[in-house]
């Protein structure tokens, strides 16, 4: 009976924090940022910027009320992650939580999305003014993914930062899944070196895949940290994609112990 009724608690907690974090998340997207979206698109000469900035606002707010909703969580993320400029970044992916986290530490930042959400009213347009990339090009988004790669070496030579999970989805059993080329294929055209690899743990255990509600239990850390970097010599006659994955992947390997499926 005491199992059930501590269960049956957590239960109404978790609903309880997953209501108040998106109803925070959505209505901040719509009432708080929006009239600062519309000002930024009208009046702003670095509008891209502009964009970012706001996106950044918005969850690093919504992760201060995660914190404080959740204060049994602790969260450790290393002082050289948050200090990263100008680089593309390879992360492991084990929750949707790990790419609204990294729009929370950087203020410049792209990525690439998922191109039906470019089709989604608002927040679309959104995410094509703030320059994120579709993950597909094809069809309305061909002109647009093609544009931001050609822009990505200035992007980031002007301190922006691109972050990247190369397995492509979350990972439900923290193990690596196989690594998509794409990631690999940006780095090359815009000569991204170093290339940062960073390592995400444990944020399955707060917002676990195809799980809706926030798992408020336990008591861990949420680490990201620096696994190291990588320095490929693009101009090599001896350069190929197929081995600057398996680096990637063995940086990651060895430093997080995750391993592979």
């Amino acid at each position: 009976m005491r199992v059930w009724w501590s269960a049956s608690r957590k239960l109404v907690y978790d609903c309880i924090v997953t209501a108040i974090l998106w109803t925070f998340y959505i209505l901040g997207f719509l009432f708080w940022l929006s009239p600062l979206y519309l000002f930024a698109f009208f009046f702003s000469a670095r509008r891209e910027e502009a964009f970012q900035g706001l996106n950044h606002r918005l969850h690093r707010s919504f992760f201060s009320l995660l914190r404080i909703l959740v204060p049994n969580v602790t969260w450790r993320i290393a002082d050289e992650v948050k200090a990263l400029r100008s680089s593309l970044i390879l992360a492991n992916h084990l929750s949707f939580l790990d790419p609204i986290l990294f729009v929370s530490l950087f203020e410049r930042q792209k990525t690439i999305v998922k191109s039906d959400y470019f089709r989604f009213p608002v927040f679309g347009w959104i995410l094509k003014k703030s320059g994120y990339v579709p993950s597909v090009a094809e069809g309305p988004f061909t002109v647009g993914m093609i544009d931001q790669i050609k822009n990505m070496k200035d992007y980031l030579a002007s301190g922006g930062n691109c972050f990247i999970f190369p397995e492509g989805t979350r990972s439900r059993d923290r193990r690596l899944g196989a690594f998509d080329r794409g990631a690999f294929k940006i780095a090359r055209l815009c000569q991204a070196t170093p290339i940062r690899v960073v390592l995400i743990r444990n944020t399955h255990r707060l917002f676990p895949p195809d799980r809706f509600l926030f798992n408020t239990g336990g008591e861990y850390v949420i680490d990201v940290e620096l696994a190291g970097s990588l320095e490929p010599n693009y101009q090599d006659d001896l350069f190929s994609l197929s081995a600057l994955m398996a680096d990637a992947r063995l940086l990651m390997e060895r430093e997080s112990g995750f391993g592979a499926k």
